[in-house]
């Protein structure tokens, strides 16, 4: 089968980058990038193809996604247009749709197909499954239900409407809550407050707020700015909220309780589900309670630890929970991961983990055992241990040298270390076996 060519401008950095991942072993991946030295290590490193035009990326892609800044999206597409290829599909990722989509429409001939997206999830994804993407085409031709299907095969969350209403939604979903996450960061910044220190104080909630504020506040700066000031329902929103925090405000210091609990009372009936609400943050808080418990009764055991970003696994020995920080012996080789940073894995997913990553052995085991003995429940009780993986029954013997009411079985036996070996001598000598 052809591959199809996927063609990505700004597929060096960001959510371009991380579009590669998701495309790359289904399609044909070129990509541009600003820095040229920079996007060829990219596209060396992950293994698709660099182009340094962004023309002849148009002119070669079957699908063209245009993902830049949201402030220079719409010069790009008025740039390539003119060389993409006749029935071919442009695409872009930004999160402000009215722009991008008028201006598709207003550039792009009849024989090019458009869809303006908004994968609503961040470069640091790493999954397609179940996260949100919203569609706001306002003409659907041959391309639309291939892309709808290729989202819907690959469990997304799809959300079609008009590039008016996804704006007006983000302006809530994205102006709103970054506006007042970054507020209120600035004000601890102001207040000259010591986050480390509060952490002697906080809460489960407050400990949640502060990571779900600083996640916001890490982004990049510019991105950030430019979803305020590039939707134009930004003024209004932020008005509406700054209107808020001083009604608040002045009811507070005015000492007007009543007022106060009628802002309260209103503020939450306006909040939807409080249940669903509550149970969602009722979840979160009870894992990361969970998972800080679990490491700490894990102290001086084997554990293994998936870093939920880079996907690498570390086993060894947990020595201790300094702070936010597990620290992990493996043989001589000390490891600190961040708790945040990283998921516990079952004992299922541990031991699988064992046997595709660590040197097995295999040893012939011979032992004497009574002629009744029942070989099916030793074989069973072997393989109840984790770390034993195989044991196979090669040889039964009861010649001269055995007395009539014994016989000798041979085994064949694997397991992931020497001691492991040695257990199983140890299991077999408990079954009334004599070690030959």
């Amino acid at each position: 089968m052809i591959k199809m060519n996927v063609g990505i401008i700004g597929g060096s950095d960001g959510l371009g980058k991380t579009l590669i991942y998701y495309f790359r072993d289904e399609f044909d991946v070129y990509i541009t990038g600003r820095d040229h030295k920079k996007g060829k290590q990219v596209a060396d490193e992950l293994n698709v193809n660099y182009i340094e035009s962004n023309e002849g990326l148009a002119n070669i892609s079957d699908i063209l996604v245009i993902s830049v800044p949201i402030q220079h999206t719409c010069d790009v597409i008025r740039e390539v247009a003119p060389f993409m290829k006749s029935g071919s599909l442009m695409v872009d990722v930004t999160s402000v749709k009215e722009g991008p989509t008028k201006t598709m429409g207003e550039v792009l001939p009849d024989s090019i197909e458009y869809i303006p997206t908004h994968p609503v999830f961040g470069p640091r994804t790493t999954r397609l499954d179940n996260q949100v993407i919203v569609l706001t085409a306002d003409r659907k031709g041959r391309w639309y239900s291939k892309v709808y299907d290729y989202l819907a095969g690959k469990n997304m969350r799809i959300i079609e409407t008009t590039a008016e209403k996804h704006d007006f939604m983000m302006s809530i979903v994205q102006v709103l809550t970054h506006f007042s996450f970054i507020s209120t960061a600035s004000a601890i910044e102001k207040l000259s407050v010591d986050i480390s220190e509060t952490e002697d104080y906080e809460s489960p909630i407050y400990n949640l707020m502060i990571d779900m504020i600083a996640r916001i506040v890490s982004q990049n700066p510019y991105l950030t700015y430019n979803i305020q000031s590039m939707n134009s329902n930004g003024n209004k929103i932020r008005n509406a909220f700054a209107d808020a925090v001083l009604e608040l405000r002045d009811v507070i210091n005015n000492g007007n309780e009543d007022e106060f609990i009628d802002i309260a009372i209103k503020a939450t009936k306006h909040m939807g589900d409080i249940k669903n609400a509550l149970g969602r943050s009722d979840k979160a808080i009870g894992a990361l309670s969970y998972e800080y418990s679990y490491l700490n009764e894990s102290i001086g055991e084997e554990v293994g630890l998936k870093h939920i970003y880079s996907g690498k696994i570390h086993v060894g020995i947990l020595e201790s929970i300094d702070g936010k920080t597990a620290v992990l012996k493996d043989g001589n080789k000390i490891k600190k991961l961040r708790i945040a940073n990283i998921r516990i894995l079952l004992p299922e997913e541990l031991h699988q983990w064992k046997i595709e990553n660590m040197k097995t052995r295999t040893e012939s085991i011979s032992c004497v055992f009574p002629k009744n003995v029942n070989i099916d429940i030793i074989q069973k009780t072997v393989l109840m241990h984790d770390n034993l993986l195989d044991i196979r029954l090669t040889d039964a013997y009861n010649g001269p040298q055995i007395d009539d009411n014994f016989i000798s079985l041979t085994f064949t036996v694997t397991a992931l270390t020497k001691d492991d070996i040695e257990q199983v001598k140890e299991l077999f000598t408990g079954f009334g076996g004599v070690i030959r």
